[in-house]
Formats: C-alpha cells, sequence, structure tokens
C-alpha cells in the first residue's frame, strides 16, 4: 500500500511539473521580446522625455505669469513708503503684484525649437521601432536555432533506433557463424557514436534554448520550451524581385533610414536656432503692484490726515506698467558664429550618416538576396545528396545483411547518410531564415506559417 501511494504521488509530481513548462510559438515570443526588452523600455522612456521637450518648446510660446507678495516690520530709522521722507518709528508694510512677459519675436527660435521638439519626438519613434525590429530578426533566428537543433536530435534518435535493430541482427549473424565477432564490435561502436551524437544534440537544444530565453529575458530556463512545430520551406516569390526594387521599397518604411532623415532634419533645425541669435529679440512685459502701510497717511475730504484700512490701501495705491523692451546683439565673443558653424558640421555629419545607411541597408539587401539564393541552390542540393545517400545506405544494408559487405564498410555508408541529413536540416533553417530576412526587407512581416 505505502509502494502505492508513493508511485502515485511520484507520477502527480511528474504531471504537475511537466504542465508547468509552457510551449512558445514563434510568434509568442517575438511578441513577448518586444514588450519585455529592457533595452526597449529605456528607449520607450527616451521617447517620453522627447514628447516632454516638445511640451517645454511650446510653453516657451507662452505668455509668463508670476504672482509676488511680501510683508516685512521696520523698526528704527526708514523710509516711509508714503512720502519717501525719513521717519524714526516702527512700520508694518506689506507688497503684492503679478508681472507677465512674453518674447514677441527672438529670430524665430522659440518656433524652431519647437520643430525641432517635433522632429527629435519622431525621431526617438523610429529609433524604437528600428529596435524592435532588430529584436524580432533575433528572436527569430534564436527560435530557428532550436527547432534545428530539435529535428537534427529527433534524426540521430530514429539513426540509433535503427543501429540498435543492426546490432540485434548482428548478434544472431555472428552467433550463427554468418559473420565474423569484428562486425559486431564495429556495429557497437557505430552505436556507441551515435549516442554520444545524441548527447551533444541533447546539450545543443538546451544552449540554445537557453539563448532563445535569454532573448526574451526569461531566468525559468527548465521550464521553457518552444512549441512542437515543423517549418516547412515556405513558398515565396521574393527572387522575383531585383535587389534594386527591394532597396528602393525599403527605403520607404525601414525605420533605420527613416530616424537617419528625420535626424537630418533635426540638424537643419538647431541650424536656424543657432542663426536666430543674430536677430534682436523683442519681449512685452506688463506689471500689476499694490501696497499697504500701518504708518501711511492721507487726508481726508476735510484735509485731516488718517491712516486707511488694509483694503483701503490695496485700492487706493495699486497701479500697473507695461512696455517693450529690444535686445540687439552686437558683440558676444564670437559665441554665436560658432554655435552656427557647429550647427552646420552637425547636419553634414546628419547627412552623411544617411547616406552610410543607405550604402549599409543596399549592402545588406544585397548580401540577403545572394544568401537566399545561395542556401536555396545548397538545400536542393543537400536534398540530393541526401537521396542518394539514402539509396546507398539501403543498398549497402541488403549487402550486409547477406553477408556482402563488413561492418565497416556498412558503418561509413550509414556515417555518410547521416552526415547528409544533417546538412538538410542546417541548409534548410539557413534557407528559411535568409528568405525570411530578405521579405522583412521587403516589408513582409516574420511569419513562419
Amino acid at each position: 500500500m505505502k509502494n502505492s501511494i508513493t508511485i502515485v504521488l511520484l507520477l502527480f509530481a511528474v504531471t504537475f511539473s511537466s504542465a508547468q513548462i509552457r510551449k512558445w510559438t514563434l510568434e509568442e515570443c517575438v511578441a513577448y521580446a518586444v514588450e519585455n526588452n529592457l533595452t526597449v523600455e529605456q528607449f520607450e522612456l527616451d521617447l517620453e522625455n522627447a514628447k516632454i521637450d516638445k511640451s517645454d518648446a511650446l510653453g516657451n510660446l507662452l505668455p509668463s505669469l508670476n504672482g509676488s507678495t511680501s510683508a516685512s516690520s521696520n523698526t528704527g530709522f526708514s523710509i516711509n513708503p508714503t512720502n519717501n521722507l525719513p521717519t524714526n518709528s516702527t512700520a508694518f508694510n506689506v507688497n503684492a503684484g503679478f508681472s507677465s512677459n512674453v518674447t514677441l519675436f527672438d529670430g524665430l527660435r522659440n518656433i524652431n525649437r519647437l520643430n525641432r521638439a517635433k522632429m527629435s519626438a519622431i525621431a526617438n519613434q523610429y529609433r524604437l521601432e528600428n529596435l524592435k525590429d532588430d529584436i524580432r530578426l533575433n528572436v527569430a533566428n534564436a527560435y530557428l536555432q532550436v527547432v534545428s537543433n530539435k529535428e537534427q536530435l529527433k534524426t540521430f534518435k530514429a539513426q540509433y533506433a535503427v543501429t540498435e535493430q543492426d546490432l540485434i541482427r548482428t548478434k544472431e549473424l555472428v552467433e550463427s557463424g554468418v559473420v565474423p565477432r569484428g562486425d559486431l564490435l564495429e556495429i557497437e561502436a557505430t552505436a556507441a557514436n551515435q549516442e554520444q551524437q545524441i548527447i551533444n544534440g541533447e546539450s545543443l537544444v538546451v544552449i540554445s534554448r537557453v539563448n532563445l530565453a535569454q532573448l526574451l529575458q526569461i531566468t525559468d530556463y527548465e521550464n521553457f520550451d518552444i512549441a512542437e512545430e515543423e517549418f516547412d520551406i515556405p513558398p515565396s516569390d521574393i527572387l522575383d524581385n531585383s535587389p534594386k526594387v527591394i532597396f528602393d521599397k525599403a527605403l520607404g518604411f525601414r525605420n533605420d533610414i527613416k530616424f537617419s532623415e528625420t535626424n537630418v532634419e533635426v540638424a537643419e533645425q538647431d541650424l536656424k536656432i543657432a542663426k536666430g541669435a543674430y536677430l534682436p529679440t523683442l519681449s512685452g512685459f506688463f506689471q500689476y503692484g499694490t501696497r499697504y502701510s500701518d504708518v501711511t497717511q492721507i487726508p481726508d475730504g476735510n484735509g485731516v490726515p488718517y491712516t486707511p484700512n488694509f483694503t483701503d490701501q490695496l485700492w487706493i495705491f495699486d497701479g500697473i506698467s507695461y512696455g517693450a523692451q529690444l535686445s540687439v546683439p552686437i558683440f558676444n565673443g564670437w559665441s554665436t558664429r560658432n554655435n552656427v558653424k557647429r550647427s552646420k558640421i552637425s547636419l553634414e555629419k546628419a547627412r552623411l550618416q544617411l547616406e552610410q545607411d543607405k550604402l549599409d541597408l543596399e549592402n545588406a539587401i544585397q548580401q540577403a538576396y545572394v544568401d537566399v539564393g545561395t542556401f536555396e541552390k545548397a538545400y536542393v542540393a543537400a536534398e540530393k545528396t541526401l537521396e542518394a545517400r539514402r539509396l546507398s545506405y539501403e543498398y549497402a544494408k541488403e549487402r550486409y545483411d547477406v553477408g556482402l559487405m563488413n561492418a565497416f564498410d556498412f558503418s561509413q555508408a550509414q556515417a555518410r547518410l547521416e552526415n547528409a541529413q544533417a546538412d538538410v536540416i542546417r541548409t534548410k533553417y539557413n534557407y528559411i531564415f535568409r528568405l525570411k530576412i530578405l521579405e522583412f526587407y521587403f516589408g513582409i512581416p516574420i511569419a513562419l506559417n
């Protein structure tokens, strides 16, 4: 009874543990990586900062409004605020008011700062989307590597299963005296080698799975795995387009190019801002103020001096002032001229970076185009080789089973078949990934099914 309970508990534990392992599809991996990547989160914060800069630039176009008040008490010698005459007494004074300033013209710098802030926010958005594009490609590559390693492991296990049957058959032949014992040792060596391949294959699956999990920033490696999916070569007519056609289309939507183009516009606004410092600045101001003092005396209707109360004084002594101020730059130690020069250099660097990014994109598309053609041919050749090796293996097995081939030559035929199977898997997923890269440049989202 006790043993039965133990077995049930073990089975329950195994079942529960297995239930915790989530099988991730490629689409789920890509979505999760984009959503949880730390660099993406940092770029999103940069985007939020750019939006705040835009709000600052808009605020610079609006008038400022500030209020102020002060209260003081003086004992001894002071100036009477009513008649501005010296007095030697104790006085309590209150002053209050508000002021407003507005920039009427500053060489259009505030307007250009607003335009720059808008361009900077757009540039940060493009930078964020470009990072997400890179993440999608990296995750797809890592995911396909796991799939490739798993298929390779299945092949190793299938080959080992066949060898086990050959091993049983060879033992029978040795025991019946049909083949020498050396053939049995050769098959046992082949089986041992295949066991080692299985161990290595399992390690590769684990390593590639961990690499994918790290891209997703998942630390529970033991309970992370991908869905059991098999991917065939997807139909695609991407090679019907020339590299130039793909490049021309990529220029219209690639986020890295849009980011560089927007950086040029940002640099152009910086130059306008720097040049604006050559022009005069015109600003307007408006001020309102009032005061109270307990030593204030004014004549009443009969000419008798009296001290008005607090509220009355605020109305009696209030006043306004307004005007405009013009500031004309004459000489500032060449700082404006040097800022203009720096802005011109930055603009030229931004333009050169844009051209460099276009060249990099064109080279990447050319390389991807060549890679697709190369790996397609490699995959087709690998399949032909596999078919030939399979026929050769079947022929060798027939000869070995009737004693017309020794175990060494048969093992060689089997090893060539294994290499051919491995080449098919490797070239297949290399071809799929290169195909998806080229389609991605053409604006086709990453999807394997």
